[in-house]
């Protein structure tokens, strides 16, 4: 770990006061050595990874970290607080920090090292060499493991987890100990046996401490626990023999476990990745008592989602319709986007260097001169418009992979380009993609004999299922999506006046109300669908969704420069960065105050949204890049009263953030009680 962390990354007296200074103290040491290339880029990378899940872990640890491609070389900051920073653990504020920075490409072998530091961390003699060390180089060598922490044998610091509760130094995994029979064992002398897997968003951090806090409970309850790590430093699978061994299954997760079908027949316990850091030792009594009453869990033959019914946590089917219905759509959005944004964007450069005429050019790999421009645009126009071609079929094909994992990927890229050939374009994409699932779900359910299970999902369930979607798609189905697709297209093309405000209202309300979230990608996702197929009245949608989607991050950076003593210190520094996270269209920007008062946040930005979106469209304003904010403002029609309307909206969220914020501080503040309002009084307050 001697590249990871040096004395000049320790900060042994961290003054910070919010988890969001922390970061951004210790990414200052980052840039000072050279590690960190941007310092605001490389921290909103951190504040996406902590939007996904708070990184404070029991026992006074917080390990803020992402992937960046700010980030030069893997590194590791460590910070230790007297006072303590809210990382958002259960059981209080943190006050050993450890800012973990991955490259966007990572090797595997400093992110193993990663992984040993997570494991560490569960440590508690480790953490308390950490609290005791007064010399940074010290402190470095011990994160590095070039000293081994002291055997002090004191009892835990207050906030450190009891050792019942955090593993014993690591042992090896497969040597469990011989117990004689006892309220572990299976009743014949063996121990009981578990099979994990435990992941995390990013992979780093918590896939490994609670890989570590799972097997060390076990060893601790004499259960013998075998742990498969789906991180970033690699995913080696559990031997067969070891998972039908198995008397039970734990997944710690917060992203989709591979391979589920590996597990079926074998009760289950299906939890956060947390559950299996703070708690492991519940997860292992309740996946006995599950084994007890014979509970079993089924999962789908070759398919990655447990059936309906089986209690799991993320398992989509055992939701209501309408939940698994958008899951599945925003599966396949999330795998369309970076086609969308390499391809549009490609294409809206062609546009700038080339004029739009540049469509008509002949073949680049007929005739292409390397002095020439218009060549030049002619490549990028081509390159942009074949990665285009890709949207329908990719977005068939996840939709029908997060329903029924890889089996569906063929019958569902089979039948999204099949939406292509028979003009059904975007809304064909949507039928293709969840025909193609359903097809694979209800092939899934007949039983077959243990001798074809091997060839099912990589021969007769593609097979019949794309030869069953190619056949409702060319002869059922396809047709009249493509007659609806025109009439869709035909109407967005004859709006005009009041028709056109209207669908601008609707849109800038959908892309403000969630901010990145279900209904702001479902109006994105309408938008960029236009795209594939451009006119006129496409291009008009795809301004308007992305002018108001510039709108809550641009508000609310102007309502923390214009009333500063409406919002915290913590406010008041993400509001910087929102500025130019709304410059960008990043819409997400806002979160951060709307998760702290979304009584009067959200409705401020939906109303500045929906301004925003009726004004462009009643402009007439036209976009051909899904992205960019106003990085591409010199390929929008009507540029001036493009950014007109992004700044009518913006002035009227920010004028009623700042009228309701002021009035709850007029109600809530009596006279003579000012000063008990100021900002830093008030971190933490809730609407």
């Amino acid at each position: 770990m001697s590249e990871l962390i040096t004395a000049e990354l320790v900060d042994l007296d961290l003054s910070a006061a919010t988890k969001d200074a922390a970061a951004r103290s210790l990414a200052e040491r980052m840039v000072a050595t050279h590690r960190v290339t941007d310092l605001d880029g490389f921290l909103a990378d951190v504040a996406a990874r902590e939007a996904q899940m708070p990184t404070g872990l029991d026992g006074g640890i917080g390990i803020p970290h992402c992937r960046s491609e700010h980030v030069s070389a893997p590194t590791l900051a460590f910070g230790r607080s007297a006072r303590g920073i809210d990382f958002g653990a259960a059981d209080g504020p943190a006050d050993l920090i450890f800012l973990i920075a991955a490259p966007a490409g990572a090797d595997d072998d400093h992110l193993t090292i990663l992984s040993g530091l997570a494991r560490r961390l569960m440590d508690p003699e480790f953490t308390a060499a950490l609290r005791a060390g007064d010399d940074p180089g010290t402190v470095a060598a011990l994160i590095r493991g070039e000293e081994p922490a002291p055997e002090t044998g004191a009892a835990p610091e207050a906030g450190t987890p009891e050792p019942a509760d955090v593993p014993e130094a690591e042992a090896p995994r497969a040597e469990a100990p011989e117990r004689a029979a006892s309220p572990a064992d299976d009743g014949d002398g063996a121990p009981f046996r578990i099979v994990a897997v435990t992941s995390c968003p990013t992979g780093i951090a918590h896939t490994y401490m609670a890989a570590e806090s799972l097997t060390a409970a076990g060893r601790a309850e004499g259960v013998e626990v075998t742990v498969e790590t789906q991180g970033s430093a690699g995913f080696s699978k559990l031997d067969p023999a070891v998972i039908a061994a198995a008397d039970a299954v734990i997944w710690a997760h917060d992203v989709e476990v591979r391979e589920k079908a590996r597990f079926r027949g074998k009760p289950l316990v299906d939890v956060g990745v947390k559950a299996g850091i703070n708690r492991p030792a519940e997860l292992i009594a309740e996946a006995r008592r599950k084994a007890e009453r014979g509970e079993i869990a089924a999962v789908p033959e070759g398919g990655d989602r447990p059936e309906a019914g089986d209690g799991g946590r993320s398992g989509a089917e055992g939701a209501h319709f309408g939940v698994r219905l958008r899951t599945y759509l925003m599966s396949g959005v999330s795998y369309m986007v970076p086609f969308v944004a390499a391809g549009g964007l490609l294409i809206a450069l062609s546009f700038a260097i080339g004029g739009y005429e540049i469509v008509d050019a002949k073949s680049v790999a007929d005739h292409f001169v390397w002095g020439q421009a218009d060549s030049w645009a002619a490549l990028l126009n081509q390159i942009g418009s074949a990665a285009f071609g890709f949207l329908v079929p990719v977005l068939a094909g996840y939709i029908a992979y997060g329903m029924a994992d890889r089996p569906a990927l063929v019958p569902g890229f089979v039948g999204g380009a099949i939406a292509l050939t028979v003009e059904a374009g975007f809304l064909g994409g949507l039928v293709a993609g969840l025909l193609a699932g359903a097809v694979v779900m209800a092939i899934q359910r007949v039983p077959v004999h243990p001798t074809l299970r091997g060839i099912m999902p990589v021969l007769v369930i593609p097979l019949i299922a794309s030869a069953v979607v190619g056949f409702l798609m060319f002869i059922v189905v396809g047709k009249p999506i493509a007659a609806l697709q025109g009439a869709l297209t035909d109407w967005l093309n004859g709006l005009s006046g009041s028709n056109a405000v209207i669908l601008g209202v609707v849109l800038g309300l959908m892309m403000c109300f969630d901010m990145g979230g279900p209904l702001n990608k479902v109006a994105y996702a309408f938008a960029v669908g236009g795209l594939a197929d451009p006119t006129d009245g496409s291009l008009k949608v795809m301004a308007a969704v992305m002018a108001a989607g510039m709108v809550p991050p641009l508000a609310l950076a102007l309502a923390t420069t214009v009333r500063k003593k409406l919002f915290t210190k913590t406010e008041r520094e993400n509001g910087r960065a929102a500025w130019v996270l709304g410059a960008s269209f990043i819409t997400e920007g806002a979160i951060p105050f709307a998760a702290a008062d979304p009584l009067r946040v959200i409705p401020s930005v939906m109303a500045g949204g929906a301004v925003t979106g009726a004004l462009s469209m009643a402009f007439g304003c036209t976009l051909r890049a899904p992205h960019g904010g106003i990085f591409v403002v010199p390929l929008i029609g009507e540029p001036f009263l493009y950014l007109l309307a992004i700044a009518a909206g913006t002035l009227v969220a920010t004028a009623l953030v700042v009228l309701l914020k002021g009035a709850r501080r007029t109600t809530a503040v009596p006279a003579g009680e000012a000063a008990a309002t100021a900002p830093e009084a008030r971190v933490g307050a809730t609407a």
